[in-house]
């Protein structure tokens, strides 16, 4: 049940209002006048480049998370206590600085095909925290409380799907879901509130340390 919260928080961050806005231009990148065939490849090019950086963050959040396994109790407290504040912030009750930045990385990426739009993908993981930030460091947390390597990229690649299912197929058919795209546009005061909502619940029932009973219960 964890794996489909990661990635439905992917979902979440494609929709964000920073993240839907910028899908013309990605759009227009990717297909640059190629084939639908190749315009697709840079696509999931793309999008495998900011897997390889997330699932990578994964396997070191679970990592770090087995050294600190006999202090569980702790580490759910403090992890749930930042999920809490990652979405007051989403909330806009406060500003947490570096969430609310993006950090553009020096590098110059051109349409030449498939292995820039790696690099696109890694850049955008790597710089774009405002569009990944909160549900990404949300994912990161609960890659931490797994019990190997294995399961917390496993973790980080549902995140990345969830963001990169919805991605390619809005940048394939782009010019058919405008309508679909407007909706969700004009209503994005009401998404983040939703979305906040879910990090925080998500949050306390971390710190409380019902987050395993309440996924417990959903599995059956």
């Amino acid at each position: 049940m964890e794996y489909l919260i990661s990635f439905l928080e992917g979902i979440i961050t494609f929709v964000s209002p920073c993240m839907l806005p910028l899908l013309p231009l990605y759009a227009a990148y990717f297909g640059g006048g190629a084939s639908s065939g190749k315009a697709l490849l840079h696509a999931l090019g793309f999008v495998l480049g900011f897997t390889l950086i997330f699932v990578t963050m994964g396997a070191f959040a679970a990592t770090a998370g087995s050294f600190l396994r006999e202090y569980q109790g702790q580490v759910d407290l403090v992890a749930g206590a930042i999920i809490v504040l990652f979405g007051l912030n989403y909330a806009g009750l406060f500003s947490i600085g570096f969430l609310n930045r993006t950090y553009a990385v020096d590098v110059q990426v051109r349409p030449l095909g498939v292995g820039s739009a790696i690099l696109f993908g890694m850049v955008f993981a790597l710089g774009w925290t405002p569009c990944v930030g909160a549900f990404l460091g949300s994912a990161l947390l609960l890659a931490s409380q797994q019990d190997s390597e294995v399961r917390g990229i496993v973790m980080l690649l549902c995140y990345s799907l969830g963001l990169g299912i919805p991605f390619v197929i809005a940048t394939m058919l782009l010019d058919h879901l405008k309508g679909a795209l407007a909706a969700v546009k004009k209503n994005y005061h009401v998404i983040n509130k939703i979305c906040a909502a879910l990090l925080i619940v998500l949050g306390l029932l971390m710190m409380s340390g019902w987050l395993g009973v309440f996924l417990g219960m959903l599995s059956f």
